[in-house]
Parts: C-alpha cells; structure tokens; sequence
C-alpha cells in the first residue's frame, strides 16, 4: 500500500529517512555517482529544519520508505504569488514501475496548490530520459517568454567556503 506523508525534519526518524533515501540518489548516475558527504548527512536535517520555506515528501509502500521529493518555497515576482521549486526528487531503484513519481508529483501539486502558488518548477539533467518523460506526461515544460529570446536556463555558479 502507498501512502505519501509529509516530513517533519526536527523528528529524527523523518531525519533518518530523508538523509537515506537522498543518499541513495546522490550515490546513483543521475545524483552524481557519490554518496553524500559525512557533513551532509550529519547535518542536512537540522539544516533543512531550520528553514521554515523547505519542505518534504515521503513515500512510502507497506511502510518503506520509496520516494522522495524535497521542495522549497519560492515567489514570483511576476504572478506576485508564491511557488514551489522541487530540489530533490527520486524513487529508490527497488520500487520503480510502481507509479510512485506520479503520486509524487501529485501530492506535490496538491502541496503547492494549498499554499496558493502559481506554478511548480525544477530542473533535470539534459540525459535523464526517463524524468524528462515523466516530468512532460504530469505537465512541465520549459518555458520561454518571447521566441527571440529562446529558453530559460538553469545555471550555477559555486562559491569557495
């Protein structure tokens, strides 16, 4: 049976769950191929508690955790509403083909839907075929303002600590 519930960083088994499950990730292809660093998995928690604007999904099947979906809230300058930009989102391997993405993504849209934002983003790596399917069959797309001025980008830029 799977049900998605919602995380509560500052509960240590939610913690547990969070740092496990974006580890796996991490340590995938498409997280990098690295498993978190020690600081991040002894921190990212309380990290992440400590701002009341992030946010996370769990999902669970017969109460294993499955999936996840790490947001953070944002604002539209434009709309002059909020948005929900999702950070981290994956299923772990052994339960793929079980349609959680999809429940994901949907009590996501739920999510941000009930904090009265106008729209969802994210981002995904240029090769990740399978997510690039997933992502346009629930409805995202990139987007352009003007033709002439072509698509939007994600870029970064890393600062020295």
């Amino acid at each position: 049976m799977l049900d998605i519930i919602d995380i509560d960083f500052k509960n240590p088994e939610h913690g547990r769950i969070v740092v496990a499950l974006l580890d796996e990730y991490a340590s995938g292809d498409m997280g990098g191929g690295e498993p978190l660093p020690a600081y991040t998995r002894d921190n990212l928690a309380a990290s992440l508690a400590a701002r009341p604007w992030a946010h996370a999904l769990v999902a669970r099947i017969d109460g294993q955790p499955a999936g996840l979906a790490i947001y953070l809230e944002g604002f539209s300058t434009f709309a002059c509403k909020p948005l929900v930009n999702l950070h981290d989102f994956m299923v772990s391997a052994r339960f793929r083909g079980q349609g959680i993405a999809q429940c994901l993504l949907a009590a996501l849209e739920d999510r941000a839907r009930a904090m009265g934002c106008c729209k969802l983003t994210l981002e995904v790596l240029e090769g990740n075929l399978p997510a690039k399917s997933l992502y346009q069959k629930m409805g995202y797309e990139g987007y352009i303002l003007k033709e002439e001025t072509g698509r939007a980008m994600f870029w970064q830029k890393k600062l020295a600590l």
